[in-house]
């Protein structure tokens, strides 16, 4: 597997290998946290606490800030994904029946090339990076997650989108023998999302594969999410079965569901409350204390050319 780093925002160490970082700490259940204003909210994992009441970071994965990174079992062990419950500490199990293979994304669309990928082809034409990267959470929590993956540039260049594509489409999969929450009609199934061309050609835009250096978690959004990681975590779709590129600007769920709380560009802006609640600072996993909220989560100045001109308070 070829490991490069071509982003140069990014200074981590290698990835501890999982098997190695799973002898030496404990599999541990997470503590509950109620529903009530998370029933609108769209991204997913909290933290784990040892025996006595400490959490546990990954204190040999850093990020380029030198934060570390979320342990391994918060990433996995509580998650959102409203397709398996919106219990949080229930979507593991659930999503433990989900079969990710075979498994096809077709990219289609505004494009000369339009093809379907078998997830063994994407594994094989794309070589996948480790990447660690900071997510932000619409409901005010953060953490460090070390993803494995490829830029989403590259297979978007395989099918050569045409010159009057402006958006991307992104659609996850819907399986109703193993995604009992496809049943909850609030919803307008299936989940989907969006980016603007240049957002997701951008080289920190990444399709992942995996996370802590293995195939990704069922409940993380096996076999294959996005990672937008200046943008709130909700955008970072998962399990795809379909990429459209459009010249028109996509609904999504969200914008759909909640549309004066949860709008298409969902960057993170400190500056920007939600309706609910200030986004102007978060609590990283594995602290108690709050933190100020960075602009673009940090990624501003790889980013911030995007959106030059554009009023970032207007436009959530």
């Amino acid at each position: 597997m070829k490991k490069t780093w071509n982003d140069p925002t990014l200074k981590p160490s290698d990835i501890t290998p999982e098997d190695v970082y799973i002898n030496r700490r404990h599999f541990l259940k997470m503590g509950a946290i109620g529903l009530g204003v998370v029933a609108l909210t769209a991204c997913g994992v909290e933290t784990t606490k040892n025996e006595v009441g400490q959490t546990e970071p990954d204190y040999s994965k850093l990020d380029e800030l030198g934060d570390p990174a979320t342990s391994f079992e918060a990433i996995a062990g509580y998650n959102n994904f409203y397709e398996f419950s919106l219990g949080k500490e229930e979507v593991a199990p659930l999503a433990a029946k989900m079969t990710v293979r075979p498994w096809e994304v077709a990219v289609e669309g505004m494009v000369n090339r339009p093809r379907t990928f078998l997830i063994e082809d994407i594994l094989a034409m794309f070589p996948r990076e480790e990447r660690v990267y900071r997510m932000r959470c619409v409901e005010g929590w953060s953490m460090v997650i070390p993803w494995l993956g490829f830029p989403l540039a590259a297979i978007l260049k395989e099918v050569e989108p045409t010159s009057e594509a402006r958006y991307v489409r992104f659609v996850s999969a819907t399986l109703p023998d193993s995604m009992p929450g496809l049943r909850n009609p609030a919803f307008p199934w299936p989940y989907t999302e969006g980016l603007r061309l240049d957002e997701a050609m951008h080289d920190l835009t990444l399709i992942s594969t995996g996370l802590y250096g293995k195939e990704l978690p069922n409940q993380n959004g096996a076999p294959l999410r996005l990672v937008v990681p200046w943008k709130y975590g909700f955008k970072s779709i998962k399990s795809i079965v379909k990429i459209q590129l459009t010249a028109e600007q996509p609904d999504t769920l969200w914008s759909s569901v909640a549309p004066n709380e949860y709008g298409f560009y969902s960057n993170v802006n400190p500056g920007k409350p939600h309706p609910r609640w200030s986004q102007e600072t978060e609590r990283r996993i594995g602290e108690f204390k709050r933190r100020e909220t960075i602009m673009f989560n940090g990624y501003a100045e790889s980013v911030a050319g995007l959106y030059a001109g554009m009023d970032l308070d207007q436009y959530f």
